[in-house]
């Protein structure tokens, strides 16, 4: 007899992204079946899971070290001690005690200081994805996989609809995205699997799991909108609806991949023989593309991606659509950009 359905689900999911990490790491993409790449130093690739010890990411986990032996790969895990509750050393002793039973290593847990940019849970995910990063730096890993569910991609894209943040919001988070340097450093296996599905393997191989209290705390914007937005809306839409929203997230992705696509080629263009933004070509640019060649510029002036929102893009877009003599315009980082000459100067005061 073969595992429980949910086991089954997870264990292939987490299979396919494992030959996509071998698949980058050999010189020969369409041939990953030739062995098994090797590090500089001789030892087999080290792919690490980030286990908070709830059931989604202990699925991943129990997952992850059933398969990676098969590949050969290493399999290790990382438990990030946000140190934001009472005890919460202790919760992260216990999440390593769970992953060396499952016979990972290398396993540890590393203790982060969150700070207040952007908002207790802002501030949380900064200091997670910097702890994770540094771990994965220094212990060589190919890839670090994240448990976010399909229920997670929901709610992401909920979150980015209710700020008006633009179709890049909309398409929630990507199966692959990149840490410093790596572009293709963090791996989603479960996107398209649901929270329950997560869980009941959990439930099918005894293992346990921890429900953070932050979760179904009504003070964290992701856990009034995890138990009382998506319920209301499933109410008022009927079932179905964190489907609709994990395909929206897709579709959204493939078009704001197009239109940055089409941004980087466009930028050449609207430059002078200094570099400098002509503010006439820029007007004749597509909306779409024009914002995205105004937000790729203030990003390379400085102003850090994530505390740069639609409304500032929209503030540098009037310096060329709505001229009337303004000033220049404030952006996070220290950047200002003012038009002078005909000319969008983006630069950092």
């Amino acid at each position: 007899m073969g595992p429980h359905p949910a086991v089954a689900a997870i264990r292939l999911a987490v299979r396919r992204v494992l030959h996509d990490v071998l698949t980058d790491l050999t010189d020969h993409p369409r041939t990953p079946t030739r062995g098994t790449p090797r590090t500089p130093d001789g030892a087999s690739p080290l792919v690490l899971v980030a286990c908070s010890g709830g059931a989604d990411s202990m699925a991943l986990a129990s997952a992850l070290a059933f398969e990676a032996p098969k590949l050969g790969i290493r399999a290790g895990g990382i438990t990030v001690d946000h140190g934001l509750q009472a005890g919460s050393d202790l919760r992260a002793a216990e999440v390593v005690t769970r992953m060396t039973a499952l016979r990972l290593d290398p396993v540890e847990s590393v203790a982060v200081r969150v700070g207040r940019d952007g908002g207790p849970e802002a501030a949380a995910r900064d200091a997670r994805y910097s702890a994770l990063d540094e771990a994965a730096d220094r212990l060589g890993a190919a890839a670090v996989l994240l448990g976010h569910t399909r229920d997670d991609q929901a709610e992401t894209v909920l979150l980015g609809l209710a700020r008006g943040s633009g179709i890049r919001s909309l398409s929630g988070m990507a199966e692959v995205s990149g840490g410093p340097g790596r572009t293709k450093r963090y791996r989603r296996p479960f996107l398209q699997i649901d929270r329950q599905t997560a869980r009941k393997a959990c439930m099918v191989q005894s293992l346990p799991v921890w429900d953070d209290p932050h979760n179904i705390d009504p003070a964290y914007t992701r856990s009034r909108l995890r138990h009382e937005g998506l319920p209301a809306l499933e109410k008022a839409l009927g079932k179905g609806v964190v489907e609709a929203l994990a395909r929206t997230a897709q579709l959204s992705r493939d078009d704001a991949d197009a239109l940055d696509a089409w941004a980087a080629d466009a930028e050449a263009g609207v430059r002078d023989d200094d570099g400098r933004l002509e503010c006439a070509k820029l007007y004749a640019l597509p909306p779409a593309v024009r914002r995205r060649v105004l937000r790729r510029a203030v990003v390379a002036a400085g102003s850090p991606s994530g505390s740069l929102f639609a409304r500032h893009i929209e503030e540098v877009d009037r310096l060329i659509t709505g001229w009337r003599g303004q000033g220049a315009i404030n952006l996070p980082g220290r950047v200002e950009a003012q038009r002078q000459g005909g000319r969008l100067v983006i630069r950092q005061g």
